[in-house]
């Protein structure tokens, strides 16, 4: 296996605020973002890391956040250490491929999500009262059908706990009127390019979220772009709706982790090494049909 980052113990900078994934570090104007290999199933984080995860993160958002700044600008300024102000070329190496520099800038308190399929949390709502998000739906979808749609469905930001799953309506309330309907012409628009990109590469996209803020009174897209831990990618070629479908993140990982006699609290239990590197593998297989390229 490859040399995992777990902490960042080689930067001496200010913390920014350090996440279950992401430790971001503030350089006044500009953030800082490091990804490391930490990895958190049902809000809880392993002591033990995933080879590369950090740098394919890293690596696939800067490829979407390229290929749809035609869509809507973001916040990204570099992926090159070499650009990063204040860093040694010991850290440099270190912060290559897992890291990228952007601009400080005023987050919106709200989870932008597109579904296009029926999964997660929006088919345990369509099964208890036949709607997501409130909006009423079909009769008769299985699991992992393809919605009529792609709906908008936006959630809080919790800094704790699980983020909650709120209306239009309630979202105008909390950032206005002209500002959700931006984000939700944005967030469909994203959605439908990475979508049909996706599709020409054998995978489905089934749901995402992204998370806005302004910057010079314009709003941007910001923190990650359609990643593994941000969106349920699928296989094509294995596609079926009616059950679970094989998916390229830690999907394989909860999986495993739903046969254990385990509370879902911390602490979480100890990784075999073949759940490790078998998550590894969807990771990097992910990065692989996604950008076309090898990792680095």
């Amino acid at each position: 296996m490859s040399d995992t980052v777990r902490d960042i113990d080689f930067l001496d900078l200010p913390v920014f605020v350090k996440g279950k994934v992401r430790d971001v570090y503030d350089l006044g104007d500009k953030l800082l973002i490091v990804v490391t290999d930490r990895i958190s199933a049902f809000d809880v984080v392993f002591d033990e890391t995933i080879p590369d995860k950090g740098k394919v993160l890293n690596s696939i958002a800067a490829f979407w956040f390229e290929f749809t700044k035609d869509v809507i600008g973001n916040h990204v300024i570099s992926t090159d250490p070499a650009d990063y102000p204040g860093i040694s070329e010991e850290a440099a190496d270190k912060l290559k491929g897992r890291s990228m520099l952007v601009r400080k800038i005023e987050m919106l308190p709200a989870e932008c999500i597109v579904r296009g399929y029926l999964e997660g949390s929006a088919l345990k709502e369509y099964k208890a009262e036949g709607t997501i998000n409130g909006i009423k739906m079909p009769e008769g979808l299985r699991q992992a059908d393809k919605l009529p749609q792609p709906l908008f469905s936006p959630s809080t930001k919790a800094s704790e706990g699980h983020d909650i799953n709120i209306t239009f309506e309630q979202l105008c309330d909390i950032v206005g009127e002209r500002t959700a309907s931006d984000l939700r012409e944005k967030s469909l628009a994203l959605y439908e390019k990475a979508c049909a990109y996706s599709l020409s590469k054998g995978i489905i996209l089934a749901d995402t979220k992204f998370e806005f803020g302004m910057a010079d009174g314009e709003i941007i897209v910001a923190d990650e772009i359609f990643t593994p831990d941000s969106s349920r990618f699928w296989e094509l070629s294995e596609y079926e709706p009616g059950r679970a479908q094989k998916s390229f993140d830690k999907q394989y990982l909860r999986e495993w982790l739903e046969t254990l006699d385990w509370d879902k609290t911390y602490p979480a239990p100890k990784l075999p090494d073949e759940i490790i590197a078998k998550t590894a593998d969807k990771y990097r297989q992910a990065y692989r049909i996604i950008t076309g390229r090898e990792l680095e």
